[in-house]
């Protein structure tokens, strides 16, 4: 990975480390944009209005997340990956080509990718601050967890809430797809 040498108070081994954990991040939030995007224009039903203005102010937040990625990886000396087979290559995240889903299964995978990112993101913090001694990063990387947390948080309710009886008891058909204990 090609890096500016730079004084910032962090090694190139530091700098460099830090640089690959935020382009993987990147990749997993443009991936994560695409499919927010994608459903936001195919969703369909009853909650279709609901949904199609969450998911606006989704992919808003995740666009400007994107562009936090990138700067915080050229403060570094590095180079954002900025190619979709790039973001293909360093995102863990997958697409769902050609799929056509339910409004719940929409917002059902969006938990799932959002959750997946969560669980990233605090493998990454802990990594910048133990191996890395990057601070600025980790806290970078904890504003952006916390971001993912709100969204998955939203989502989660939509989906639980047509599960969950006047009483607050979730049913347990789990007819809604979501696993016991979520």
């Amino acid at each position: 990975m090609a890096t500016r040498s730079i004084n910032i108070g962090l090694n190139d081994h530091e700098r460099e480390g830090s640089i690959c954990i935020l382009n993987s991040a990147l990749s997993n939030a443009y991936i994560l944009l695409i499919k927010t995007k994608k459903y936001h224009w195919d969703v369909v039903g009853p909650q279709f209005m609901t949904l199609h203005k969450l998911w606006e102010d989704h992919y808003q937040t995740l666009s400007l997340s994107v562009d936090e990625y990138a700067e915080r990886i050229r403060m570094l000396g590095g180079y954002p990956v900025g190619t979709a087979a790039g973001f293909l290559e360093w995102a863990t995240l997958t697409e769902d080509p050609g799929d056509i889903l339910s409004a719940t299964e929409m917002v059902t995978r969006l938990v799932h990718d959002h959750e997946e990112i969560i669980c990233s993101l605090r493998t990454a913090i802990d990594k910048c601050t133990e191996e890395f001694h990057d601070v600025g990063n980790a806290d970078f990387l904890t504003g952006q967890l916390e971001e993912h947390e709100s969204m998955a948080w939203m989502l989660r309710s939509f989906i639980e809430g047509e599960a969950v009886r006047p009483n607050g008891q979730i049913p347990s058909n789990r007819a809604v797809g979501i696993p016991a204990g979520v």
